[in-house]
């Protein structure tokens, strides 16, 4: 009897411990198909997000720009290094005029690239210059922008500072 009881034993069906196959392969699915919903819905916000941020930049960048103006009483020009006038004083020929330097007008550490990689453009415009003949109304003497995800300047994806969209103040397109 002994023997027997034994063979049953060893005959019984057991449930072996672990996963099956089949359901190894159902968790992949539903983890691909998490993952493609993520690309699905968060590559379009990543994309908004980097334009949003270039705008918030490049808004922070004309403030310090302005300061500068309104202590030294002009713009940086190409001479005293563009944008760079704003991280780290410029030298002038003009001993009072550095006096008059009160920065740095950005705060350190403060990178002058775009979401992309590429650095923010200002191009100071010369008094009497094109700025409303070339379709410039924000009447700023300068123009302040980036060139956008493509990297390159005067194309759709250029993201400028103190440019109203076509057609009013909307910014759904964006």
């Amino acid at each position: 009897m002994k023997l027997k009881n034994a063979l049953a034993v060893h005959r019984s069906p057991r449930r072996a411990a672990g996963f099956t196959l089949i359901e190894i392969l159902l968790v992949i699915v539903v983890i691909l198909m998490l993952a493609g919903a993520m690309v699905v819905f968060v590559l379009p916000q990543q994309k908004g997000a980097e334009k949003n941020t270039t705008k918030l930049m490049l808004a922070q960048v004309a403030t310090a720009l302005d300061t500068y103006r309104l202590n030294l009483g002009h713009y940086p020009t190409e001479q005293e290094g563009g944008l760079d006038a704003l991280s780290k004083k410029p030298t002038f020929e003009n001993e009072r005029q550095g006096e008059k330097w009160q920065g740095p007008y950005l705060k350190p550490g403060t990178s002058l690239d775009d979401p992309w990689g590429f650095k923010i453009r200002y191009e100071p415009i010369a008094a009497g210059g094109d700025g409303a003949e070339a379709g410039n109304t924000s009447a700023l003497p300068y123009k302040l922008f980036s060139v956008g995800p493509d990297g390159q300047p005067d194309t759709d994806d250029d993201i400028k500072h103190g440019a109203e969209p076509a057609g009013g103040t909307s910014n759904t397109g964006n």
